[in-house]
């Protein structure tokens, strides 16, 4: 089993958010991963040696400046309750099926399309805080910051 229901992931509740609903067919989209799955990934496609954002060093490639190549604010459109940023989409450059992980740490990665994400983006920037937005066979990588910053980059192909 690489997923767990919805209800039981112990942040659920940035889906069932009252302000801002998301569709039963979007619910059913977003797939939290089981420990062991996300733990695979994580080592996969972010680090094999840190757990969470907070640990990462220059020596781990999301410590590198190198990998960033622009910085952006996404809170100031998250408060005024507009769309996903352009300019984030326009970076990434994906397809709405694409599959999307958005990896808070080594337990948790959460798995859904880019276009569920877009629509929902609102909900999964309640858990903000150093996660990131990685594709299926893509090398573009977001880095959603607490501070409301999003940093854009490439991911090395390892």
């Amino acid at each position: 089993m690489n997923y767990i229901e919805l209800e039981n992931f112990r942040k659920a509740w940035v889906f069932k958010h009252q302000d801002l609903k998301v569709s039963e067919d979007d619910l059913a989209l977003i797939k939290p991963m089981t420990a062991n799955r996300a733990a695979i990934l994580w080592s996969t496609m972010i680090c094999k040696e840190k757990d969470h954002p907070d640990f990462f060093t220059s020596s781990d490639w999301v410590g590198k400046s190198e990998t960033w190549q622009e910085e952006l604010n996404w809170e100031k459109a998250w408060e005024e309750g507009e769309d996903f940023p352009e300019a984030i989409q326009q970076f990434l450059d994906w397809q709405a099926n694409t599959t999307v992980y958005f990896c808070l740490s080594r337990d948790e990665v959460l798995e859904t399309r880019f276009d569920v994400f877009v629509r929902n983006w609102q909900n999964f920037m309640f858990l903000a805080d150093g996660s990131f937005l990685v594709g299926k066979k893509r090398d573009a990588v977001v880095q959603f910051m607490a501070e409301g910053n999003a940093k854009l980059g490439k991911r090395p192909n390892n």
